[in-house]
């Protein structure tokens, strides 16, 4: 995801809508396997009520102003898309699927040209034909400046896209998107782009019929592809009811079980509220999950004691890192000898234990996840041990010039989000005091933190930061983080150790290129090993996220993809 600051949001608002903000648990429950929890398919029956409890609400739910992945989670049971994510427990779920399309597209040679056909029989909620033109359409709403906000990849990558303004202003539409007939529709693209199948999951390739387009207002009530159909949404998504569309076919839907005859989405409560209701079970909170909250330190503590609560707890890894980052601009960290002693004397038990323990957070050696979908090649290049290797960071740093000592300054969020906290802070400041560094905390409010890391002007020497996938693939990861392209003077900047190498813009065109998914996640690993040994982050931890489910929620499905409960496989009794 391109703003580190919305990631925490985003797989909490949509599950994906990816991200979540870490909880954190200084013990917990063992895992429980997505496969066995809930009892699988064979307690699964049609029918009931699914009761959502968030604390986020589903605000902009228009498919052109959502950001993200898969489809999201509450999103995709209202909005189908050309592909989505494979809806299966684990690594399985990382895979890109066909959703609308017949198959994940068909590429030209050279990748600038991908070509979907429709599945035939697709009908929205007032049976009416989904058509191609209805996502040609789709797509160019999603450039009006009034419905802003999802994912910039369209208009980055299609020809035309940087200056196309919407059809509320250009009737016209986009040249670059084809519908030669009602089941096809073609892409033009202006450079290389192999992952394009991951990119047909955001909302935005979600069919609109322009007929019942009614621009900002569509959200009240977005026409209905997928399985249930928007019956209520109160005060932006605070309270969103939605009930089974009944043109909706599983014949044309391989990927969505939809099981509940009803989902009703209630938010704007406490994340220990939520808690407490789930683990009570009581009444319609039986049947109740949260796509948006993860258990606490106290609560996994408690639940941990508790075999019939352990039982309920659904474990799930997105693809997230958090890390050091360093401006090589900011003496000393202009010294690669410096960045390497911090990397050797960092204590990454004691920043897994700020960030809530082994429960909720893995020690991180690799920038990349560590899962195979991003192409997870293991490297260690500055070895601290679990505990840190202060001696070899104190040679270091004299070789640097510095044989008494240094004192930097680490900046960090105040928000008590277990990532760039206080707390992780400290842990760093604890260990590099054992290899001779004194670290001077400097805490700000969010938004201040985001603000002053985000710009090239501002950027301080040494940092917290974080960063998740806008899809399970190196390129999201590496590309917004290393590609000297990807600088931003004038806006939001994420290269913060500001790579400009030609030999790494190189191989990211490269690997683009590659329209084999598994022959550009090996390429995307050995990147990051490149990459690794300039020192320009810390890798820390990933998250881990754990969230309790009512005691009457059967078929618990968690991917990779998202780390959390799929909303779309969920029976209640």
């Amino acid at each position: 995801m391109r703003q580190p600051s919305l990631i925490a949001r985003r797989v909490a608002v949509a599950s994906v809508s990816l991200v979540v903000a870490a909880g954190a648990a200084a013990c917990g429950p063992e895992d429980n396997d997505a496969k066995s929890s809930g009892g699988g398919d064979s307690q699964a029956k049609k029918g009931g009520t699914l009761t959502v409890l968030n604390s986020n609400p589903q605000g902009d739910f228009d498919p052109a102003r959502l950001y993200t992945s898969g489809g999201g989670n509450v999103p995709s049971l209202v909005f189908r898309t050309l592909t989505t994510r494979n809806r299966e427990n684990g690594a399985a779920g990382s895979e890109v699927v066909p959703d609308l399309a017949t198959d994940t597209g068909r590429p030209s040679k050279n990748a600038t040209v991908w070509t979907y056909t429709l599945k035939k029989g697709l009908k929205y909620e007032d049976g009416t034909p989904i058509t191609s033109a209805d996502i040609k359409y789709g797509i160019e709403r999603s450039f009006a400046a009034e419905l802003s906000g999802g994912a910039p990849y369209l208009r980055d990558w299609l020809i035309g896209g940087a200056d196309y303004q919407g059809p509320y202003k250009d009737k016209k539409g986009l040249d670059s998107i084809e519908t030669p007939d009602d089941l096809t529709i073609v892409f033009h693209l202006n450079k290389p782009e192999g992952e394009f199948p991951y990119l047909a999951t955001q909302t935005q390739t979600t069919p609109v019929p322009k007929a019942k387009d009614t621009g900002t207002k569509y959200e009240e009530h977005p026409v209905s592809s997928g399985p249930y159909k928007v019956v209520k949404n109160e005060n932006d998504g605070e309270r969103l009811v939605l009930e089974r569309n009944t043109h909706w076919s599983a014949s044309t839907d391989a990927e969505r079980k939809a099981y509940p005859d009803r989902i009703d989405v209630r938010s704007g409560l406490d994340s220990s509220v939520i808690n407490q209701r789930l683990s009570a079970s009581q009444g319609t909170d039986a049947a109740a999950v949260t796509t948006d909250t993860n258990l606490g330190p106290a609560e996994l503590a408690k639940v941990s004691g508790d075999k019939e609560l352990a039982s309920r707890v659904g474990t799930g890894h997105f693809g997230y890192t958090n890390y050091i980052a360093f401006n090589p601009k900011v003496k000393p960290f202009d010294n690669p000898k410096v960045r390497q002693a911090i990397s050797y004397a960092i204590d990454r038990s004691s920043v897994v234990n700020a960030a809530g323990g082994s429960s909720l957070a893995e020690p991180a050696t690799t920038y990349l996840p560590n899962q195979k979908s991003f192409g997870y090649t293991p490297y260690d290049h500055f070895p601290a041990g679990a505990s840190g290797n202060a001696a070899k960071a104190k040679e270091l740093l004299k070789e640097a010039g510095y044989k008494n000592g240094l004192t930097v300054t680490l900046t960090h969020s105040n928000s008590k989000d277990f990532e760039t906290s206080p707390e992780i802070a400290t842990a760093i400041q604890d260990a590099l005091k054992k290899a001779g560094i004194t670290v001077k905390l400097q805490g700000l409010e969010s938004n201040d933190y985001s603000d002053k890391v985000q710009s090239v002007k501002t950027e301080p020497g040494f940092f917290l930061a974080h960063w998740g996938a806008d899809w399970p693939s190196g390129g999201p990861f590496l590309a917004p983080i290393f590609d000297g392209r990807q600088i931003v003077k004038d806006g939001a900047n994420f290269n913060t150790g500001f790579l400009d190498d030609k030999s790494v813009n190189d191989e990211i065109d490269a690997i683009n290129k590659l329209t084999d998914l598994d022959q550009a996640a090996a390429r995307w690993g050995a990147l990051d090993k490149k990459i690794g040994e300039q020192a320009l982050t810390v890798p820390l931890f990933h998250p881990v996220y754990k969230r309790l489910y009512g005691k009457d929620v059967k078929n618990i499905v968690i991917s990779d993809w998202t780390g959390v409960l799929d909303i779309s496989q969920v029976a209640v009794k």
